[in-house]
């Protein structure tokens, strides 16, 4: 045990020795750490200027080098002159541009004289070739024949195409053009100012030329949106709606262009300083274009206003849209901050652009718009008129009916700009020529789009109810003016209550129609209805009655006999009138409605009648005064309808 206890304290003096050196290794091992840090912090700013001093001395050497090598090459510039005379190549740009920059570096070393004027028109050639073929390239993009289009939904790259293997090769020349002296930046330059008349011709080629082609591409299509809407499926009502829209969206196809045409030319004007007398060129083409277009659209509208008004107020609902009008104007001012007069000035040119093209011509619809309403109305009531003394009108539905029909169905459609029509016309002021107050009320103003509206909505179906009215009272027969009134307020008011939706819209007639409106329509069938009733069945239902009948003097046995004979005179007459008169053809169940009532207003009378006078025997032989008997009556009644 001793032994252990004193090899275990001989390990543990070693230990503490081992401990002891570690401590002073470290401790020098820290210090030397220490003297490391504070030389590498005293040299490095030596070695950091030893880096900039060799950066600079290589530069030098550099520079000492390319001079010698321009001023040596300065001797003789035939091979330049060669290039510079042999023109562009394709496939040999870069050797071209090179020999300009060869000559354009010379003047940094050759004083003023015979040479330096060689030289200039040695650079001045080589820019205007380079212009040239510039001029070229572009325009083998904008000829040919236009790209077909159908339908107005294409991409707008589409509409006036520019090869990308062009734009390809013109980039590079951009990119050199653009380095040539100018007098902005090289005033001493000799060149500069005939390099910048040569690139502002071919930037203003350029400009020419991509408008030129844009409205060859855009004109075809124009003349398809503004003109060809007369036959076929464009003749129809809806196919006016959407010509208008298509018309509109043609408008939108030529902003596309613009905005799309104004991206490229940023990219390939060569003088990006006048790259705003540039686009300016540009739109004049283009603007002309829409101005004919929708002059043309105009005068085509104001010659069949009622027949054309919704593809008027269609093309008016979509371009009169904050959207289209900032895309408008975007393209006029171009993100540049100056007005399109200005442009117009920078460009040379007189400011005869007419930059408010869009609103005038918008303008111009708005106001063919607005005839239209009080028209519409006056054509109403024209209808009314007879052209010579009474007439039979019929029992079918009239053609102003339909056209009030259709007209209410395709409001829906652009209800947002007939709304907004009709307030800038004014509240009933399309009542025109009526010598009345039209509006009592408060003032609408913005925001009652929708009451206004309602207000319009309600004085066409009045209007043409009354009109209505007045044509089957012209008749000279009433009983059939009576089913002509029936016939035609049941066709106007289930069009119009029509919950479902329109032909030209998913929403229906009645969604905007007042409560007033559907009331009076209502209303308007109700009394129709009876006045069917009144005129055609009132005189059997008198016959049948106690009452002294007009025409028959008789009493007695002898009045009822008149009686019964008068009764199926008429009830003949009533047969052979609805022969030739269908009373509500397209209503199934309105008919039914109206066989129903008929039957329960003639068969009980004439049961009661035929029983009281049976018991009274007025005749020895009663089947030859009772014809039909009831059941009889009741099933031919029923098969009128």
């Amino acid at each position: 045990m001793d032994d252990e206890a004193a090899e275990i304290e001989l390990l543990e003096q070693n230990l503490n020795k081992t401990r002891q050196i570690s401590q002073r290794m470290i401790s020098i091992l820290s210090g030397f750490d220490t003297r490391l840090l504070k030389l590498e912090k005293s040299i490095m700013p030596l070695y950091s200027s030893t880096k900039r001093l060799n950066r600079r001395v290589s530069n030098i050497d550099r520079t000492i080098q390319y001079i010698g090598e321009m001023s040596g090459g300065q001797e003789d510039i035939a091979a330049e002159e060669g290039i510079i005379i042999r023109g562009p190549q394709s496939t040999e740009l870069r050797a071209y541009t090179e020999a300009i920059d060869r000559l354009n570096a010379s003047f940094a070393f050759k004083e003023s004289g015979e040479d330096s004027s060689r030289t200039a028109q040695l650079v001045e050639s080589g820019a205007r070739k380079l212009a040239q073929l510039y001029t070229t390239i572009v325009a083998e993009a904008s000829s040919g024949s236009p790209p077909q289009i159908r339908e107005f939904t294409e991409p707008s790259a589409s509409l006036a195409p520019f090869a990308p293997n062009l734009i390809d090769e013109l980039l590079p020349i951009v990119s050199f053009l653009r380095t040539l002296p100018l007098p902005s930046t090289h005033p001493s330059h000799p060149a500069a100012s005939s390099i910048q008349n040569a690139l502002m011709d071919a930037q203003r080629g350029y400009a020419d030329m991509r408008g030129s082609w844009s409205r060859k591409c855009l004109e075809a299509d124009s003349r398809r949106a503004a003109a060809e809407f007369s036959d076929g499926a464009l003749g129809s009502d809806e196919g006016r709606i959407r010509q208008g829209v298509d018309f509109a969206l043609w408008i939108e196809r030529m902003l596309d262009v613009a905005e799309n045409e104004h991206s490229l030319l940023t990219e390939l004007a060569i003088l990006p300083s006048q790259l705003q007398a540039a686009y300016c060129t540009f739109l004049t083409p283009l603007l002309s274009l829409v101005s004919s277009a929708l002059n043309q659209l105009t005068t085509r509208v104001k010659r069949a206003l009622q027949q054309h008004a919704f593809l008027a107020l269609a093309a008016y609902a979509r371009l009169s849209s904050p959207n289209v009008s900032q895309r408008w104007d975007d393209i006029i001012s171009r993100r540049s901050g100056k007005s399109a007069r200005d442009q117009a000035a920078i460009s040379g040119k007189k400011a005869d652009i007419n930059t408010n093209t869009l609103k005038e011509g918008l303008h111009s619809l708005r106001a063919v718009c607005l005839r239209s309403f009080p028209e519409l109305l006056a054509d109403i009531k024209l209808a009314a008129i007879p052209k010579g003394g009474a007439v039979d009108v019929g029992t079918g539905v009239v053609e102003i009916c339909e056209t009030v029909v259709k007209y209410l169905q395709q409001v829906p459609a652009v209800q947002d700009a007939v709304a907004s029509a009709l307030l800038t016309l004014g509240d009933g002021n399309w009542k025109m020529g009526e010598g009345l107050q039209v509006s009592k009320g408060p003032k609408l103003g913005e925001g009652d789009e929708s009451v206004v509206l309602e207000h319009y909505l309600y004085d066409i179906i009045m209007t043409t109810v009354n009109t209505l009215t007045t044509m089957s009272r012209s008749n000279r027969r009433p009983a059939v003016g009576a089913i002509f009134l029936l016939n035609n307020v049941s066709y106007l008011s289930s069009a119009i209550l029509d919950p479902s939706p329109t032909p030209y819209s998913d929403v229906p007639v009645a969604a905007l129609l007042a409560p007033p409106a559907r009331t009076a329509l209502q209303s308007q069938f109700r009394t129709a209805k009876a006045g069917y009733f009144d005129a055609n069945f009132s005189p059997l239902v008198q016959v049948l009655g106690d009452g002294a009948v007009a025409g028959i003097t008789a009493s007695g046995k002898a009045g009822t006999k008149e009686k019964f004979t008068r009764f199926y005179e008429l009830l003949e007459e009533l047969f052979e009138r609805h022969r030739g008169a269908k009373v509500l053809p397209d209503d199934d169940g309105g008919r039914d409605a109206i066989a129903e009532e008929a039957v329960k207003l003639i068969v009980p009378s004439l049961q009661r009648f035929i029983q009281k006078n049976r018991e009274k025997e007025f005749s020895k032989n009663p089947q030859k005064y009772i014809k039909l008997s009831p059941e009889e009556v009741e099933r031919q009644i029923r098969s009128l309808y």
